[in-house]
């Protein structure tokens, strides 16, 4: 299928469901679904965001001025995530862990509404990555419009810049917990000291970054392209002092560049 014909594929799909409430992060694929799912289906798609330790203040902020902007009516829900059993002790399926019960609660949220089905962003791209949260999204049947469609990464974010979207160029996000290696205990310190640690790099100018945690050691992923603005006078020290302030012990820069997944069990980011 062409570009449209799978823009028009989704827009059908979205159109049979009737109503929806969807998954909104305000990342590219769910402000590019929500969108859609809004153009096509009026005040019957409704967005819903979580709120939680594991996403940083800043995306729920994008999400609310989005909804706002738009005229879209948003429910936030706020989720003790730490608390859903064995997501703390962050073993390999803590994403399946902990999105079953998110979407449970949506899926919840979507019926108080009177709404047919939730929709989340899952792409194309997603199949051939570590996503342990896709079984719970088949499990609880909650529908993945964008992978219906076939539509991949790349040609999301083209859409989205049809539309004038501010997410086409967006860098990718994942939440939080992403950024600690499998099997280490996750904390709300843990998760904010990332969350601030991040901040500095995105004031330094950058875009694509990680920060990710192994034990006291903080170690930083951009892409190698970036690695001068890392290097520049004074930069290294002014990091090393901040990242130690917020409680690491050793502050490190990944030759390999950021690459998406690292953490994964599997080896692969």
């Amino acid at each position: 299928m062409t570009l449209q014909e799978k823009k028009r594929k989704l827009e059908d799909d979205l159109r049979a469901l009737g109503s929806a409430a969807v998954a909104f992060s305000a990342g590219v694929d769910s402000t590019f679904l929500l969108k859609t799912a809004h153009d096509v289906l009026g005040d019957r798609a409704v967005a819903v965001t979580v709120r939680s330790v594991f996403c940083p203040a800043r995306e729920t902020a994008e999400a609310a001025a989005f909804c706002a902007a738009e005229g879209i009516r948003q429910i936030v829900l706020d989720a003790p995530v730490l608390e859903i059993p064995g997501v703390a002790a962050n073993p390999p399926d803590r994403c399946y862990l902990c999105k079953r019960e998110l979407f449970t609660r949506i899926s919840e949220t979507a019926r108080s509404l009177g709404l047919a089905a939730v929709a989340e962003g899952s792409n194309t791209d997603d199949l051939g990555d570590y996503r342990p949260g896709m079984r719970a999204v088949a499990e609880l049947g909650i529908k993945s419009p964008l992978l219906s469609a076939g539509l991949g990464k790349k040609e999301i974010r083209e859409l989205s810049r049809e539309l004038g979207l501010p997410t086409w160029d967006k860098p990718s996000f994942a939440c939080l917990a992403s950024r600690i290696a499998s099997g280490e205990t996750i904390t709300a310190e843990k998760l904010s000291a990332v969350e601030k640690a991040e901040e500095r790099l995105l004031e330094l100018g950058l875009r694509q970054m990680r920060v990710r945690v192994h034990g006291d050691l903080a170690r930083i992923e951009v892409p190698p392209e970036d690695f001068p603005r890392l290097m520049g006078e004074g930069i290294p020290e002014k990091l090393d002092r901040e990242l130690r302030a917020l409680g690491f012990r050793f502050v490190t820069l990944d030759l390999g560049g950021y690459r998406t997944g690292s953490m994964n069990p599997v080896g692969r980011d």
